[in-house]
């Protein structure tokens, strides 16, 4: 204790290199644990990395269209008369055939009965002039008669059906039902609409593209359509037609793809954003964060015997996200994609993370 009152100068010192002992040891220490782990040394730097990978590219022309029905007609009558019946209610579905409207038929439905009245005894006296003639009782002359007579009156009667049936407003074919624009006592005339009737099951898409997409254009063709109104769902189709002839103001040509839309949320003169499938094929992809431009060119930086390795190499097609490779890498061969800022070629780096194949490109999914 005498020594520590005399000296307390000397004490500090002592203590401050004893510590400066101990803090240089631990370091020594820990840095021998870190290079024989492979983990981070001073000199080297931390990267993250992700394979070249083999993805679909899609190549796509982009539009916008109109959509309409497969079908379309405005129902009206073709005599004018009252209405005596309406068989619909707006907005309904209905099948090819189904009775729509019915007029008043009162007097072709007792024409229909005098009609029929006038074929069967025709047809009665053909009937009994031909065994006549079987028992020689009457001649071929008479039965040439009789058989005109009723031929006529199988006329009559069908001119008196088909004057029935124009007082009867069909459906001419399956589809959805507009607004009902009559009630019954309405007296119609062929200008008159009854009501609308769409074929949605099949919507016929027209869009237009530029001219110098004319040489890669063809009948069927994949088609991809979306709408704001359903920003989740993508509605599929086929080229049906193209255009024979080019637009001289706009230089484009028009093209109508069919869109099956059995669940009928597609209508009439909705407006739609289209992708024009071109092709599909396979393509070396890395992400491009990886990419390093110098100049005119393209670099990637790999990793060889713990040192990075620039590359150069021949870019293709962008993608949100993605770049294609041409030349210069090969399927696996993992790429820098963080830390490539703070090193130069040779410059020894440790990887940090390693995203996998899965993580760097979805499969092979569609771009």
């Amino acid at each position: 204790m005498e020594f520590i009152k005399q000296h307390p100068v000397s004490l500090f010192f002592v203590i401050l290199v004893l510590t400066l002992i101990g803090l240089t040891g631990n370091m020594y220490l820990g840095n021998q644990s870190q290079q024989n782990s492979g983990a981070w040394s001073p000199g080297t730097t931390l990267v993250v990395t992700s394979p070249a990978v083999i993805r679909i590219i899609v190549d796509q022309v982009e539009s916008i269209g109109t959509a309409s029905a497969n079908e379309s007609v405005s129902l009206s009558s073709k005599v004018t008369d009252t209405v005596s019946k309406v068989n619909f209610e707006d907005g309904m579905y209905v099948e090819k055939g189904e009775i729509l409207v019915e007029l008043t038929n009162s007097e072709e439905t007792a024409q229909l009965a005098e009609a029929q009245a006038a074929v069967n005894e025709s047809t009665r006296q053909f009937e009994r002039v031909r065994n006549l003639i079987a028992q020689r009782l009457a001649s071929e002359t008479q039965l040439d008669i009789e058989k005109a007579r009723m031929q006529t009156a199988d006329a009559r009667l069908e001119g008196i059906i088909a004057r029935l049936n124009d007082r009867l407003i069909r459906a001419p074919f399956s589809g959805i039902l507009g607004f009902r624009a009559v009630s019954p006592g309405t007296l119609l005339s062929p200008n008159t609409v009854v009501t609308t009737l769409d074929d949605v099951s099949v919507i016929k898409l027209d869009f237009s593209v530029p001219e110098n997409f004319l040489a890669v254009l063809s009948k069927g063709q994949e088609v991809n359509a979306a709408s704001p109104a359903y920003p989740d769902k993508e509605f599929r189709g086929t080229v049906q037609t193209i255009n024979s002839r080019v637009d001289p103001v706009t230089r484009s040509v028009m093209i109508r793809a069919h869109l099956n839309n059995e669940a009928r949320l597609l209508r009439p003169g909705m407006l739609l954003t289209v992708n024009l499938v071109r092709q599909r094929s396979d393509a070396l992809v890395v992400p491009e964060e990886a990419i390093i431009p110098i100049q005119d060119r393209q670099y990637v930086y790999t990793i060889e015997d713990g040192v990075a390795n620039q590359r150069e190499i021949q870019a293709g097609r962008r993608r949100p996200g993605i770049v294609e490779v041409l030349s210069g890498l090969q399927e696996g061969q993992q790429v820098i994609t963080q830390g490539a800022i703070k090193i130069r070629p040779g410059s020894p780096v440790v990887v940090r993370e390693t995203a996998s194949q899965s993580e760097a490109a979805t499969g092979r999914g569609d771009s």
